[in-house]
Formats: C-alpha cells, structure tokens, sequence
C-alpha cells in the first residue's frame, strides 16, 4: 500500500519520522513544494520521498495533517479520492491564538470529509503530541495507545494494522459520530492522554 502525507508541519513530519523508522516508505508533500523538503527527506532516505500536494494525493492511503484554515486550499483541485483511504489527523485550532473554529455544530472530521469527496475517512494520529507520534511506542512495559475512527469497517482495519506496525496499541473507537467526538480537540476527553496498554 502506498501512503502520502500532505502536510509537513509537526504532525505530518513525526508520523514521516515514524514510517521511516519502521521502513515503510511515503510520499511527503507541503504547501510550499518538494524542494523545500529536500533535506527533511535525505535525513529519513530511503523511505520518505519529498513530493508535490498531487503526488502525495495519488496514493492508496493518505494522511493529511495541515493548519485547519488552510485545509480548503490544501485539498483544491485534487482528483476525486475514488474510494482511497483519507486520514484525517487535524485538529480545529491553531498557534498562536488556540481559538477554536466555528463548526456550525459539526464534527470536525464531518467538515473534513466534505473537502475530501470519495473518500473513505479515518480519524486517528490527531491526539498526541508529535515528539510521542515519531518517539519510541514502547512505554512503561507496554504500547502507547493511537484512537482511531471511521465510518468504514474495511478502512479502519487498515488504519489500524498501520497503526499496529508502527508499535502503537490501535484503539477502534468506532463510528465517526462516537470516536470523532471523543477525539477531537478542543472540547473531545481523550486528546492530550498518553494512555499505554498492557
């Protein structure tokens, strides 16, 4: 399965850091363009390649982890997702101010679904921070836990075997409508926890 990343702040560079720790290769993409990724791929070679927004979107399971006002023009343009796996691990804030984005009382992965049409969406990799994201997933003599959640049963399992691959413990929380909720942040109780099973 090929992945693609789009998006090369925090989020997006710890989940690269953690594919290519574990060998899986990937496709990472930024706003600004390949070139100013050059040397963040040539630390991670030969697992992460720097590519455009539309390489990275051609894969079988993208992950997109962008700035959430930026989220609109980031996925403009891109091809229908035809069925292809969409992670989203975005969360409705940003630096500097933390103000949280009017939803109209939607979920945040429903909004992000509607910028992404076609796809089968997964939320997951939105509740820890990054230096947890790319850190070793062993803890305390057992697994950090990963929430993930989605609307596909068949999606989710390959969510969660990715999940499983990088070493973290996959936590299905179900539906969009239940897992979103727990998940999202602000306002969701799960985002923050460094919760480990045994």
């Amino acid at each position: 399965m090929s992945i693609g990343i789009i998006g090369a702040g925090e989020i997006g560079s710890a989940i690269a850091r953690a594919l290519a720790q574990n060998g899986i290769a990937a496709t990472i993409s930024n706003s600004r363009g390949p070139d100013t990724l050059r040397d963040f791929a040539r630390e991670l070679t030969p697992h992460i390649t720097a590519g455009t927004i539309e390489d990275a979107a051609k894969a079988d399971l993208v992950l997109v982890a962008v700035p959430w006002s930026k989220l609109p023009k980031a996925l403009a343009g891109l091809p229908d997702w035809a069925g292809r796996i969409v992670i989203d691990a975005n969360n409705p804030i940003e630096r500097p101010l933390f103000r949280p984005a009017e939803l109209d009382g939607r979920l945040s992965t429903e909004v992000f679904a509607d910028l992404v049409p076609g796809a089968r969406v997964v939320k997951a990799f939105n509740h820890l921070p990054p230096h947890l994201l790319s850190g070793d997933p062993r803890a305390e003599g057992g697994s950090r836990v990963l929430f993930y959640s989605g609307d596909d049963a068949r999606s989710k399992a390959e969510v969660g075997a990715l999940i499983a691959k990088l070493g973290f413990a996959g936590i299905d929380l179900g539906p969009v409508s239940v897992g979103g909720k727990l998940v999202q942040f602000p306002g969701g109780p799960l985002p923050a926890l460094n919760l480990v099973k045994f």
